[in-house]
């Protein structure tokens, strides 16, 4: 049995089609062992491709126009979709049935600041209508920190990535007020990354083979039945709180069947990027991308 590591940039259960080749025993059935692991904390889990450590990477091809914006030509090559949109919720103290994004103007609001969450962040309050600039935006640490900071009484608002914002309204704290995918729209989100000439080995190929039927897997069962899966691996997660994260990434669009990253899906990554002053010209697909 050939032997593989998998390293995520963040683990969250946005990225279950990466999960869920494990979880689901996809790769186990394409006579795949592994291993997986998160990058350390402001390491690119890129760099793991380029030293060998790991063969796939949960990634973005946003880091591909980092790269190309400072003069240097990716070794990587993103192959695959892993989300269609943006998996970030805005919740609030209380539940808001008449919620509209203007009330985040005048509001104290924890930010996610990472590079790409915080592009997605401004796109989607431009997309509303609203004026940025009049948000309180406040920058309480990472993702544990902010999620902590919260819960201890800071921001009328939180913008977290699932399940945390579900394990919010669990625990009586928050309330889902608002999701950025519908608002933000499709793009190419988040991708696997590879090194291409990996891609091409029997190794490579048996991964795809594994990744595709995972990609079907995800669309067509039940979120109780993935949820229960992979429960061993968020242990401070309720399952009930893991199966409404799953069922509302499913029924956003976040996971299509189809796991190739669109030209349309790559534009308008563009497009956002661009919007937020972080790309000068628009880099070719080939120059980030590959199809499998």
């Amino acid at each position: 049995m050939a032997k593989i590591h998998l390293q995520f940039t963040l683990f969250s259960a946005f990225y279950s089609p990466l999960i869920s080749t494990m979880t689901g025993n996809f790769l186990v059935a394409e006579g795949l062992y592994y291993e997986w692991s998160v990058a350390e904390p402001g390491v690119s889990a890129l760099n793991a491709l380029e030293d060998g450590t790991a063969q796939v990477v949960q990634s973005t091809i946003s880091q591909g126009f980092a790269s190309l914006e400072n003069g240097q030509q990716p070794a990587v090559r993103h192959f695959a979709l892993i989300n269609n949109m943006d998996g970030f919720f805005i919740s609030g103290r209380d539940a808001d049935n008449d919620f509209d994004w203007s009330s985040l103007e005048g509001a104290d609001v924890l930010v996610h600041h990472g590079g790409q969450p915080m592009t997605m962040f401004k796109y989607a309050c431009h997309k509303a209508g609203i004026d940025i600039s009049k948000i309180n935006i406040i920058d309480a640490g990472n993702a544990k920190e902010m999620d902590d900071a919260y819960r201890q009484g800071r921001g009328q608002y939180i913008h977290q990535q699932g399940p945390a914002p579900q394990q919010l309204e669990a625990d009586g704290v928050g309330r889902v007020v608002a999701a950025l995918g519908p608002m933000v729209g499709p793009c190419a989100f988040s991708s696997l990354a590879a090194m291409p000439v990996w891609l091409q080995s029997d190794e490579g190929q048996a991964f795809c083979r594994a990744y595709a039927r995972t990609r079907h897997y995800m669309a067509t069962t039940p979120a109780v039945e993935i949820a229960a899966a992979e429960k061993t691996l968020f242990p401070q997660i309720d399952e009930t709180v893991l199966t409404q994260c799953v069922q509302a990434y499913q029924q956003m669009g976040c996971w299509p069947e189809e796991m190739t990253i669109t030209d349309a899906g790559y534009r308008a990554m563009l497009d956002i990027f661009a919007f937020d002053g972080k790309i000068s010209r628009r880099y070719p697909y080939d120059a980030i991308c590959i199809s499998t």
